[in-house]
């Protein structure tokens, strides 16, 4: 399969949705809705019965999870301090440091990662994805709310944040198919065709909303911090998660791709909306997101080259 053939159906799909949204063909409520559709209905039924057909025992690798976040803590931990040094000085408090790390940390898994891993490697590596994707969010939120929280000397509730986690669409469709798989459940040939028929348009709806999305979002006055952002984020991540891997960890070729392209994939829209509730880097890590995405075409063309 060449890299073209790869990477063209997604960028057509992201495309279609910015270019029919910045049309207006789309508004805001008409992505909304279709934003509500993927990630409630089409995205979790997608996970779920993925989940529940993957083999559990070959799934939990304890030497990919460190090869993934070891250096996802370690670009964390940069981006903070970079940002302590570089960033105005309104800018360089620990709450709007922390937010700029999880900027330069955060991967869109579930938009951009999937998409590319299924196309690229097939859906065997799908168990795997699914354990990274499910700490991730988690790891990351936790860290930077907690720094936010000492800044900002408020106290940071570890029930609420685990309540926010498990009421995830995401993490709960997850879980459940790993309960579900662990009991060996039996949904019944018309269940499972229902929920099958269900995640089809998964992928392409989280690609079609991801450009809409890009179409309400631009590159603002911090476009050199959210350039730093995103050199972090889609050339010095994914390079230090293919040392890890293959290196240090020696994985399998095949798990080392899936980790890299994980770890390569853009700024996930989250972190902005985590940047808007704390008050900090909303601007930066917008344009982040957008010029991560941008950026991310060259970045999967040329680890797609290499690791395939």
């Amino acid at each position: 399969m060449t890299i073209v053939s790869i990477i063209f159906p997604l960028i057509f799909m992201v495309a279609l949705g910015y270019v029919l949204t910045r049309a207006g063909f789309f508004n805001r409520e008409h992505i909304a809705g279709i934003s509500k559709f993927t990630f409630y209905v089409s995205i979790p039924a997608f996970l779920f019965i993925n989940m529940l057909a993957a083999p559990l025992a070959q799934s939990i690798d304890p030497f990919a999870l460190l090869a993934f976040y070891l250096p996802v803590l370690l670009v964390f931990a940069i981006g903070y301090r970079i940002n302590r040094h570089f960033s105005p000085v309104a800018l360089q408090g620990r709450d709007a440091s922390a937010v700029f790390a999880l900027g330069a940390s955060y991967s869109n898994t579930v938009l951009v990662g999937l998409p590319i891993i299924t196309a690229a490697l097939g859906e065997a590596m799908i168990g795997q994805v699914f354990m990274i994707i499910t700490f991730h969010s988690a790891t990351l939120f936790a860290l930077t709310f907690i720094l936010a929280a000492r800044a900002q000397c408020q106290g940071f509730s570890w029930r609420r944040f685990a309540r926010s986690m498990a009421l995830n669409p995401v993490v709960m469709s997850i879980g459940l198919g790993i309960l579900a798989n662990a009991l060996n459940l039996n949904l019944g040939e018309q269940l499972n065709d229902g929920l099958a028929l269900l995640a089809k348009p998964a992928l392409a709806c989280a690609l079609f909303v991801l450009g809409a999305n890009l179409s309400f979002y631009r590159i603002g006055e911090h476009w050199r911090l959210a350039l730093m952002a995103s050199s972090l984020k889609i050339i010095l991540l994914p390079a230090l998660v293919y040392m890890m891997a293959h290196f240090v960890f020696q994985l399998a070729v095949q798990n080392t791709a899936m980790l890299v392209l994980l770890s390569a994939s853009p700024l996930g829209v989250n972190a902005y909306l985590i940047a808007t509730e704390l008050k900090q880097h909303e601007s930066t890590l917008g344009s982040t997101v957008v010029l991560s995405t941008l950026l991310s075409v060259l970045s999967f063309s040329l680890w797609l080259t290499l690791l395939l």
